[in-house]
């Protein structure tokens, strides 16, 4: 899918406002309102914005505890694994991986004894063969999208431009 500037641009202003129409989106960004929409509905469709819901903090809801776990899976019993994984609603999200683990749980929990509650409900399930825990005491670089926006739209604008002949981009 081609990714410009302009993407890049209405990215970064639905992330610093969220709750901007299109109608006002097109005026900062100074092109038409068909323009932006068109470009929202194929950001869409190809996936690179995923939804426009709000972002939640776990600590608010009661839940400033976050650990991950590492899980070592019984072979074959990976889809069981998972369906089992997904009615945990402290687990917020889970990833297969390579390494010394099968799957990597994001977790959270009310308070560090809740915590051997949710691994208790985690690892409570026979296709889990091994599980390692790490909780987490900080979290200086909280997930973020908007720099990776951004160096995709610079990159793309250095391969527009040495399409056109132009050589290479610095910065």
């Amino acid at each position: 899918m081609a990714f410009d500037r302009l993407d890049g641009r209405i990215i970064v202003l639905l992330a610093e406002e969220p709750r901007i129409g299109v109608l006002e989106m097109s005026r900062r960004l100074g092109v038409a309102r068909g323009t932006v929409q068109a470009r929202l509905d194929r950001l869409q469709s190809n996936g690179v914005i995923r939804g426009f819901g709000p972002q939640v903090d776990p600590a608010a809801l009661g839940y400033p505890v976050t650990a991950f776990a590492t899980l070592q899976i019984r072979q074959g019993q990976g889809p069981d694994v998972r369906a089992h994984l997904a009615g945990v609603p402290e687990v917020l999200e889970l990833l297969t991986t390579t390494g010394s683990g099968d799957m990597l749980c994001r977790l959270v929990a009310r308070s560090n004894a809740d915590l051997q509650r949710v691994i208790d409900r985690v690892v409570g399930f026979d296709g889990i063969v091994r599980a390692s825990t790490t909780i987490v005491m900080e979290n200086p670089v909280p997930l973020r999208i908007i720099p990776l926006v951004e160096q995709a739209a610079r990159d793309s604008e250095g391969t527009w431009r040495e399409t056109q002949g132009h050589g290479p981009t610095s910065g």
